[in-house]
């Protein structure tokens, strides 16, 4: 079998193979999001790391190198309100790690944060008409995502329930991306807060597939082509993998990260908030051991980040990654070191021959 016969995703978005590389904050950069549209998959740039300028630099750089469809993503939270006695409740948590790394516990303190998708960004997307547009944590406000949609764009986004994914039909989107527990990074949740009650891809998928008309692309423990193939055998469309690509030379993380990426086993990762106080999934370290993994005194998504943004960089630099968020699928030991736009071709490639000894072995 060399082409996948569903081509509800591949005429929707304007690609070759059903693979979306995911946009992953901090490490996907613009040279992956070339190479796996290059490949005839979906590059998709994650822009809530960038400012406004950034972002519009970003994109210049992979217009010059792409002419195919790529995938610009965007967070779609709402700010929290300032609550100081909350972040005042956080420090004092965090202040034994300060003291123990030398740090005035009280010394303002700053780290990246991610900005919702707003006026600014939209914008960029009027001006640059990239062929799809995600959003991360539901849809922004239907005024944006209306303009969205006046530029061409298929929009896209996050379900990790069957109700999100229904609430994302009938707020318009495209296409539904149906996000298992086992997926890395973080929950694209917007429904619920409730993590013991997500569900995983082999379960959610069919049940998305029956629930909605729109198409759907599975996401979540797919990081080899028998888990691709096992996706699209569920009706999922096009499958997006994320952690499958964080050890290609295209991705940006730190050393230590790469090393626990290769150190992880399938029990290696859990969901945490203590990072940036919104649960997402990553390989076990000692905050999440000391603190959590789930804190009911990390402060509001994003704002848990900065203060512990400081303790990071002192342990880093001595080589420790206690504090570093090590985001992770749970089928982490299957990533592979191969180029993205190679290793693009390869999970099609290889989904395709499962699919095909499927077949061969049902006619004999």
């Amino acid at each position: 079998m060399s082409a996948w016969l569903d081509r509800r995703i591949l005429d929707l978005l304007g690609i070759e193979l059903p693979i979306i590389q995911a946009p992953m904050a901090g490490a996907t950069t613009a040279e992956m999001v070339i190479a796996a549209s290059n490949a005839g998959g979906l590059g998709s740039l994650p822009s809530a790391q960038y400012s406004v300028s950034q972002l519009r630099e970003e994109l210049q750089r992979i217009s010059a190198a792409t002419t195919r469809a790529i995938n610009v993503n965007f967070f779609s939270h709402v700010t929290p309100d300032a609550d100081p006695v909350g972040q005042m409740r956080w420090r004092s948590v965090l202040a034994p790690y300060y003291v123990e790394y030398g740090i005035d516990p009280a010394a303002p303190v700053s780290g990246p944060g991610r900005a919702p998708f707003d006026e600014k960004f939209c914008e960029v997307v009027e001006e640059f008409r990239p062929k799809v547009v995600s959003f991360h944590f539901g849809l922004p406000d239907r005024r944006l995502v209306d303009r969205v949609k006046a530029t061409g764009a298929k929009v896209l986004s996050s379900a990790t329930t069957v109700a999100e994914a229904t609430w994302l039909e009938m707020n318009g989107v495209d296409a539904v991306i149906a996000m298992g527990f086992e997926a890395g990074g973080h929950r694209g949740n917007f429904l619920t807060q409730d993590m013991s009650t997500q569900v995983g891809t082999m379960a959610l998928v069919p049940q998305v597939v029956d629930a909605v008309k729109v198409p759907v692309i599975a996401a979540g423990g797919i990081a080899d082509g028998r888990g691709v193939a096992a996706a699209l055998m569920l009706g999922a469309s096009a499958v997006q993998a994320g952690t499958a690509y964080l050890l290609t030379p295209e991705a940006k993380i730190p050393a230590l990260h790469s090393k626990a990426l290769k150190d992880a086993g399938d029990a290696s990762t859990a969901i945490t908030n203590v990072f940036t106080g919104r649960p997402a999934r990553g390989v076990v370290n000692r905050l999440m051991r000391e603190l959590g993994p789930l804190s009911d005194v990390a402060p509001a998504f994003p704002t848990a980040g900065a203060a512990v943004a400081a303790i990071r960089a002192k342990a880093e630099a001595t080589g420790h990654d206690d504090f570093t968020n090590l985001w992770a699928g749970q089928a982490v030991k299957l990533a592979k070191q191969l180029p993205a736009g190679e290793l693009t071709r390869q999970l099609f490639q290889d989904a395709m021959a499962v699919l095909e000894a499927a077949l061969t072995a049902h006619r004999l």
